[in-house]
């Protein structure tokens, strides 16, 4: 089990992590749906090159914003097992029915992941069995 202040730490951290993806998204965001707006200059492409890079560019930016979201949601996920006090306990192991003393995500693995959901050997298993 995590002692009280290991629990704020991570808490500190997962916050942390939370407001720099939030800038990173509004900014990946506006760059790929607002581009060029307010520079005075023309950001449209006059060869089919530029078209396609352009499109390269947006695609790549809301690919990133897609991925930076699904953390975001996996951060607040985290943040909610800390307000239930289940922080640091592995999903898997408790449904399974171990009891919490046998359920704990290693201290290692949440300071790699602070929002990890599982141990690694249930996360082993869950990425074995996903397609």
């Amino acid at each position: 089990m995590l002692k009280k202040s290991e629990i704020a730490e991570f808490k500190t951290l997962l916050l942390t992590a939370q407001a720099r993806l939030r800038g990173d998204v509004q900014q990946l965001t506006d760059e790929a749906l607002v581009q060029g707006e307010g520079n005075g200059e023309s950001r449209s492409p006059t060869h089919i090159a530029e078209l396609g890079t352009l499109t390269y560019e947006q695609d790549f930016s809301l690919r990133v914003v897609e991925s930076d979201q699904e953390v975001l949601d996996e951060i607040t996920a985290a943040l909610e097992r800390i307000a239930e006090a289940t922080y640091g306990l592995c999903e898997t192991c408790l449904k399974v029915g171990k009891p919490t003393s046998k359920s704990s995500i290693p201290k290692m693995r949440l300071k790699a992941i602070p929002y990890a959901r599982n141990c690694v050997q249930c996360e082993r298993q869950r990425e074995e069995l996903s397609p």
